[in-house]
């Protein structure tokens, strides 16, 4: 029926198509066929396989291989020359193939061309994107303004992908993104996500997955999708890799490397780095305290301005080491071992002024925080695969074991006061997960999985606050504290995937059973959460034609607290702003659906989507006042001010219903120039109220990128990325549009085998958030920027590697395929 009503409603649609071309398609056929290398009858994986029409002097269609050599493509009847190529080798032409039924070219091999032996391995010079029914590919390509930067500034490149000041990461304006390391949780992520993606180079990355519709395969978590980061690996015979070497200002400096090796059954690789920066930043906070008695006499009111400074140092190590066994042409194993080791310093000086109504100083206090932080996070992993034919049957085991470390250590000073603060915050974690995904294709066109996967994590956070009086050691027991934090989480998903004709689906339902404990010894509050729920997946993808395509997907997601949202314990950065988890936080659920529009006109791509998102137990942050008091200005001559403690804090509401649109523009007026663009608009109403507050809120916000990349006189490339972010609010903040662009030059050297980039990021020092926030008891105004503007130069050095100059006319990206 709904095959049906898909052709009934495109019939206008394909018939004005039609009539445009001058006459109807005609039935396509299937081509089939299988790729090898000549020397040593292996498959090549990647080939082209491209149809070029005598009679209408183009290119019609064309394909890739699979990683066993084999290509089926579909192509509308009629005699076609064959074109069959693949870097480094000569290509092959089969001329005037009569194709009016499904046909088996058989096996076609091809020879090493000799003048490009050295260039054996390719190197994305542009960035291009794939579509499949539940996730868009963006390769990774040249992107100057990346150049000896580190994984988010790649990500703040990518489309429907934006970067807040503070590293946040949100998918189309949601922050709660999941983000896996070659479709895994990693240790590349660790305790930290934001500082671990500060820390991994850019050039370690060869694509980025946006999964704005997880099938069935990927886990729940994330109401606003997944991001799946793939590093760069190479399977080719020999040796290759990159190097590459970075300096700039404020002070950086950093090389990092992605090497592999295969010879005969064994591919050995590596992405590792070392990098140090210096990341200054600051932020002002002015505050208006109401002062409203309980009779409701509006009082003189008290006024705060807080400026802090951060001195940021950022140091470490990482490295992803492993070995890729070829047991034979149907299996494999490969083990790897990863390491990241961090060096962090952070010196923070706030500075608390109580002004009059005429500005002058009522009273001051000048607080000093050193924090010493150091991280450390092993992963060891294991992994299977069996293919059980060329088709597509295949069965994968994954194992995989974390341990990570972070330990943050602070001694708080404050001017004219004699005792100081020791904190030590010392995290623990251990991961472990179990995955085995079963394929098994069904006739040509459909094809059936069955999964598991387990993720089990065990965090123990030991918060202790201590005052230092001339040598006399004292424990606040009121803050320190104790909290284990346990999560259990065993999955089961199964899915069936299609194709019939032009239309394709991919169905599934995962089941996924979570167990929390909360175990705050030192407090001796102990919360368990137990709960099972399933999650349905539709995926369905109709082609227009060979430009233009329909996807329409549907999943429901879920939110579980992280663990800084549910860690009971305040941040003692602020004598006057803390930040403290909610331990009694809900899971919040979404039903997600996604509508999208593809299509290719000449030059001009559009990539476009309308999605709604209906969420309930929705988390929002929210300022209010602890009732608590501090003395700020206190000495010998002036006994100080005493002033009320805010409060940030994570909380449950009622319901969230956010809906939007986005497109993506690819525009290419020449080989020389490149224009992408990327828009998305949305509407989120939130509803709900905490503690008798309404927090009742309608927001209307927007962000734009353009990215214009032109090669000038010398070979020089010029990029310029240009980011805008709307004004945003909740029901008490509101904040401001943001505006950065960055520049970047990049000059090639050697014949291609070297590159030399100089990029200034944020070139007007314009990326801040500024807000205000507006509750009952006080009126807060904030201006924050975690990083100032930056200059890098890099140089990056590829041995037996080449740049890729993209496919042009066979460039066959974009048709919509199911997972797997």
């Amino acid at each position: 029926m709904l095959r049906f009503l898909f052709i009934v409603l495109l019939v206008p649609t394909i018939f004005i198509y039609a009539q445009q071309s001058g006459d109807f398609q005609k039935a396509p056929v299937t081509i089939t066929g299988l790729v090898l290398d000549q020397d040593t009858n292996e498959p090549l994986e990647y080939a082209t396989v491209s149809f070029f029409s005598p009679r209408q002097q183009k290119i019609i269609t064309g394909g890739i291989t699979n990683q066993n050599g084999k290509f089926k493509i579909e192509v509308d009847a009629g005699v076609y020359d064959v074109n069959i190529e693949f870097i480094s080798f000569k290509t092959k032409t089969l001329p005037k193939q009569r194709l009016f039924k499904n046909t088996n070219l058989g096996s076609i091999s091809l020879g090493l061309d000799t003048e490009m032996l050295d260039d054996v391995v390719v190197i994305a010079e542009k960035t291009t994107v794939e579509i499949k029914l539940d996730k868009k590919i963006y390769n990774v390509g040249k992107d100057l303004t990346v150049g000896g930067g580190t994984v988010s500034d790649v990500l703040d490149n990518v489309p429907s992908v934006s970067v807040d000041v503070e590293g946040n990461v949100a998918l189309r304006g949601n922050d709660n993104v999941t983000i896996l390391i070659n479709g895994k949780p990693s240790g590349l992520v660790g305790l930290n996500s934001t500082d671990a993606l500060r820390q991994l180079p850019a050039e370690s990355i060869e694509r980025v997955e946006v999964i704005t519709s997880p099938s069935a395969r990927y886990d729940a978590e994330g109401t606003a999708g997944i991001l799946n980061i793939i590093l760069r690996r190479s399977k080719l015979q020999g040796m290759n890799g990159a190097i590459t070497i970075n300096g700039g200002y404020p002070t950086t400096a950093g090389i990092s490397g992605n090497i592999n090796y295969r010879t005969g059954d064994f591919n050995f690789f590596t992405t590792s780095g070392y990098n140090y920066r210096e990341v200054p930043g600051n932020s002002l906070t002015e505050t208006r305290f109401l002062n409203i008695d309980s009779e409701g006499l509006d009082n003189p009111d008290t006024f705060l301005t807080e400026e802090r400074d951060f001195d940021r140092i950022r140091k470490g190590i990482n490295s992803n080491v492993g070995i890729e066994w070829y047991i034979n042409d149907s299996s494999s194993i490969t083990g790897s071992f990863f390491y990241r080791s961090q060096d962090n310093e952070s010196n923070t000086t706030n500075i608390i002024t109580e002004p009059d109504i005429n500005g002058n100083i009522l009273s001051q206090n000048i607080r000093f925080d050193p924090e010493v932080e150091d991280d450390l996070t092993k992963q060891y992993a294991l992994n299977y695969v069996k293919n059980f034919d060329d088709d597509g049957h295949k069965l994968t085991f994954d194992f995989q074991v974390e341990e990570s470390s972070e330990d943050e250590r602070s001694q708080i000073t404050q001017e004219n006061i004699s005792t100081v603060e020791l904190v030590n915050t010392l995290e623990d974690q251990d991961r472990i997960l179990l995955q085995a995904d079963y394929v098994l294709p069904i006739g040509e066109k459909t094809q059936f999985e069955l999964g598991y996967r387990g993720n089990f994590n065990d965090l123990d956070t030991d918060f202790l606050v201590q005052f230092d009086n001339n040598g006399t050691i004292t424990t606040d027991t009121n803050l320190s504290n104790n909290l284990i934090f346990k999560e259990r989480i065993n999955a089961a998903y199964t899915q069936l995937g299609s194709k019939w004709g032009k239309f394709s689906y991919l169905l599934g339902l995962r089941m996924e059973d979570t167990r929390i404990t909360i175990d705050q010894q030192t407090s001796n509050d102990f919360n368990r959460k137990n709960y099972t729920d399933i999650f349905p997946t539709v995926n369905l993808g109709y082609k227009l034609s060979d430009k233009q395509s329909l996807t329409l997907g549907y999943n429901r997601r879920i939110r579980r607290p992280r663990s800084r949202f549910i860690n009971p314990f305040p941040s003692r950065s602020s004598a006057t702003n803390l930040f403290q988890g909610n331990a009694d936080l809900d899971p919040s659920y979404s039903n997600v659906f996604d509508l999208g529009y593809l299509n290719r006109i000449g030059k001009l791509t559009l990539n476009s989507s309308i999605y709604y998102n209906r969420s309930t137990q929705v988390f929002t942050f929210i300022s209010e006042n602890t009732g608590d008091t501090v003395i700020i200005g206190a000495d010998e001559n002036n006994p100080g001010t005493e002033v009320p403690v805010i409060r940030r804090t994570p909380v449950n509401l009622t319901s969230s219903d956010r809906y939007g649109f986005e497109f993506t523009l690819t525009y290419n007026p020449s080989k020389k120039w490149r224009l992408n663009g990327n828009f998305n608009a949305f509407q989120n109403n939130i509803r709900g109220e905490n503690n008798g507050e309404i927090l009742d809120n309608d927001n209307f916000s927007w962000f734009a990128r353009l990215n214009n990349k032109y090669t000038l006189p010398g070979k020089i490339d010029w990029q310029t990325s240009i980011f805008y972010r709307g004004p945003n609010e909740n029901a008490q903040n509101r904040n401001e549009g943001i505006f950065s662009m960055t520049l970047a030059f990049s000059k090639d050297l050697f014949k291609e085998k070297a590159s030399l980039t100089f990029n200034v990021s944020d070139v007007f020092n314009s990326r801040k958030r500024i807000s205000i926030a507006t509750t009952p008891t006080f009126i807060s105004d904030s201006e924050f920027q975690w990083r100032e503007r930056s200059f890098t130069l890099s140089f990056t050095y590829r041995f037996n590697q080449k740049k890729k100059r993209g496919r042009s006319q066979r460039d066959f990206n974009g048709d919509e395929e199911f997972e797997g």
